[in-house]
């Protein structure tokens, strides 16, 4: 479990340099009071572990630049990769505000060593195209939902794939969360391309913090969406939903969005998927979101080991 006496812990992601396994989470200071405040005051910290259970934090990775620039309110969400000459490559969500609305864009930074990072010259790199994508001026949200890249490999080996927590321009607004895709040869270029998925009656008004992974062999998405930004019949089928699974054909999709099912209740939110190294087992870990009594928590959890029942993944809680 990793927890700060001084901040509030929340979205995270991992990488493994094959020695050590790195978290990388967004945190803010306590002394805000009201952890609703902390969204606007995040920044990407940082920790290392050699077991997955005690984490040793290190320098933080990156804070907000200064205006004006695409994430000079805060840094959000992101994910990590390397690239075949050995730089690392970590993306994230720069938010800025325009007219009043939250507009959220994609950057990147670079490191040899997952330690000193280094923004590009040349960001953002990646926003929403308005072909296929809401954008802040069309939001009933007021905001530009963009955000949480997950990039990954093409499983052939042709270059990289970003997934994005995005919006599309049609459907009603608790069912407009698509898997946003953009597509590059080299990490650093980007070309937006049509969604991975479908707005659909029994959908969600955005597919947070998107993961893509073979675990054990079958593709498997899985998102975070709190019930009031579900559907209707998402509500009503399952009214305390968080953590979410959805199938796949592959891992570049089409993601079946529909066939979502609940991994986990609300006290349990951005779940996250790691192979420990020494067994292959697969884990899911979650910061923990809402007590009992409805307040925020934050810090992540222990993994807990998940697997296939059926066609479904199940997490075994202890």
């Amino acid at each position: 479990m990793f927890d700060l006496p001084d901040s509030w812990v929340w979205d995270f992601w991992f990488a493994d340099d094959g020695e050590h396994y790195h978290v990388f989470f967004l945190h803010a200071s306590r002394a805000l009071h009201d952890p609703e405040r902390r969204h606007l005051r995040a920044s990407i910290g940082h920790a290392v572990s050699d077991d997955l259970v005690s984490w040793r934090r290190v320098a933080d990775a990156l804070v907000r630049d200064d205006a004006p620039a695409f994430d000079d309110v805060a840094t959000w969400t992101g994910s990590v990769v390397r690239h075949d000459d050995g730089t690392w490559y970590l993306y994230y969500t720069g938010v800025s505000f325009e007219g009043g609305r939250n507009v959220q864009r994609l950057g990147y930074a670079t490191s040899a060593d997952l330690s000193i990072w280094t923004k590009a010259a040349d960001n953002p790199v990646l926003e929403s195209d308005s072909r296929w994508y809401e954008r802040a001026a069309d939001s009933p949200w007021n905001e530009e939902t963009w955000r949480d890249p997950w990039v990954m490999r093409d499983p052939g080996g042709a270059g990289w794939h970003i997934l994005v927590t995005a919006r599309a321009v049609r459907g009603d607004s608790d069912t407009r969360g698509v898997v946003g895709h953009a597509v590059s040869a080299d990490l650093r270029t980007w070309e937006a391309r049509p969604p991975l998925s479908e707005p659909v009656p029994e959908g969600f008004g955005q597919l947070e913090v998107m993961q893509v992974e073979e675990v054990d062999g079958r593709p498997v998405l899985i998102f975070s969406c709190l019930p009031p930004q579900a559907s209707e019949r998402r509500r009503a089928e399952s009214p305390r939903g968080a953590i979410w699974a959805a199938p796949a054909d592959s891992i570049t999709g089409p993601f079946r969005i529909g066939e979502a099912y609940a991994l986990t209740e609300q006290d349990l939110y951005v779940g996250r998927l790691l192979r420990r190294r020494d067994d292959g087992q697969w884990l899911l870990f979650a910061f923990r979101n809402f007590a009992a009594d409805g307040a925020f928590v934050g810090g992540i959890t222990d993994g807990m080991p998940i697997g296939w029942r059926g066609d479904r993944l199940v997490v075994e809680r202890t």
